[in-house]
């Protein structure tokens, strides 16, 4: 089973992380496709850096820097993976990663806001749940519970 593991460096994102290891010392056949999407350039930051080449390169070492923690537990447990930093608009991306990987899981942490709050603002994970194409895991935190599938 190919899974998409979304990663930003938060505690819960390590904990979807640990929790894709146990499905995977539990028996699951799996690779994991480790991502990580960076938020596009403000104008500012165009306006500075003159260059969008320059922007695209310090984008991609934010993201390979961030995934530094997530590659050595997966490297540790011996896990297969691939990864794939990008920029722009989260939750749309993710569901591009997932496709263009052909991911049949989604397994991401999610920071346990409230149904309201997660209403009117809006959440990565609450708008992966509800755009992706294949069953999505939400993760929470340790202190808020255990995992909860939805499709």
């Amino acid at each position: 089973m190919k899974i998409l593991l979304p990663f930003d460096g938060s505690d819960v994102a390590l904990e979807a992380v640990r929790f894709v290891m146990r499905m995977a010392a539990e028996g699951l056949q799996t690779s994991v496709v480790l991502a990580n999407v960076q938020e596009p350039a403000s104008l500012y930051e165009l306006m500075v850096a003159h260059d969008p080449l320059v922007i695209e390169q310090v984008s991609a070492a934010a993201g390979a820097n961030t995934l530094q923690a997530a590659q050595a537990l997966l490297d540790a447990a011996g896990l297969v993976y691939e990864v794939e930093v990008a920029s722009g608009d989260p939750a749309h991306t993710l569901v591009d990663i997932l496709e263009n990987y052909g991911c049949e899981l989604v397994v991401m942490g999610a920071s346990g806001t409230s149904a309201l709050r997660s209403a009117m603002l809006g959440s990565v994970s609450n708008e992966v749940l509800h755009a992706a194409g294949v069953p999505v895991m939400i993760v929470k935190g340790a202190e808020q519970g255990n995992a909860d599938i939805t499709e």
